[in-house]
């Protein structure tokens, strides 16, 4: 088995590829997203499939939720360059797709996944740790390369998109209380000293997406040095993976 991985714009993070065994057709997985309308086909085709509780349901539904809204305000007039927008929006969700695709595949997915992939039908992890595992790994780790991808395939600097992107990230902050609420069991909203109560509190989806911004600039400024970008973005996974893991501390 050879690992590849990935620097933006090329092959994805932490996917392992296997040589196929003579006689047999590698699985071929879906051709990636290359609209917001497609990428909520494949988000709803997932939905379909995937058992409810499953800890990658769980996350698709927020997902889901969120590029619908997306896909709306696209429509209405809500971002300063919606072709820009557009585009940003589809390639970061190649990134949680290809991540489903390699797990259905039996490869191995990205390290800021694993966790969450790992995990996915424990029955100590609750909704709402799969669901904030998943935003993290998706705001953490996948976001910043999905800025300089964007950027790569617009020929346009990361300034160029920051509006958007903070408009992006205002929905989500926007979004995040709803998903908690929706998710957190009742009772326990109110006892500070529950331990879901305490993981759901000790993560922030603004400072993730302050981070995000933040390695996104740091790579483009290290697109010249492929190596130390690759080894930034190594470090990078790795790192969200483990707040992930923590994240999905079985409870019961």
């Amino acid at each position: 088995m050879t690992t590849t991985q990935q620097v933006p714009g090329g092959p994805r993070t932490g996917t392992a590829t296997r040589a196929a065994r003579p006689g047999t057709v590698p699985p071929q997985a879906p051709a990636p997203p290359a609209s917001v309308a497609a990428v909520l086909a494949r988000l709803r085709a997932l939905e379909a499939t995937l058992p409810p509780a499953d800890g990658i349901a769980v996350f698709n539904r927020v997902y889901l939720s969120v590029t619908e809204e997306i896909a709306r305000r696209l429509g209405t007039g809500g971002f300063q360059d919606p072709s820009a927008a557009g585009e940003l929006d589809a390639v970061f969700a190649r990134r949680y797709l290809a991540a489903v695709d390699a797990a259905g595949a039996g490869l191995t997915v990205p390290a800021c996944w694993r966790p969450v992939f790992q995990l996915r039908r424990h029955p100590g992890v609750r909704p709402l740790q799969f669901a904030l595992a998943g935003i993290n790994a998706h705001i953490g780790h996948d976001l910043a390369l999905a800025v300089v991808d964007t950027c790569r395939a617009l020929e346009c600097e990361p300034a160029a998109l920051a509006s958007d992107f903070d408009r992006v990230g205002d929905l989500l902050t926007g979004m995040e209380e709803r998903i908690r609420e929706s998710l957190m069991p009742g009772p326990d909203l109110l006892d500070v000293a529950d331990p879901l109560t305490h993981l759901a509190g000790s993560w922030s989806l603004e400072m993730a997406r302050d981070g995000a911004w933040a390695a996104a600039r740091v790579l483009w400024s290290l697109r010249g040095m492929p190596e130390t970008a690759r080894e930034f973005t190594e470090r990078l996974g790795s790192g969200v993976g483990l707040v992930g893991r923590c994240l999905l501390t079985p409870l019961g």
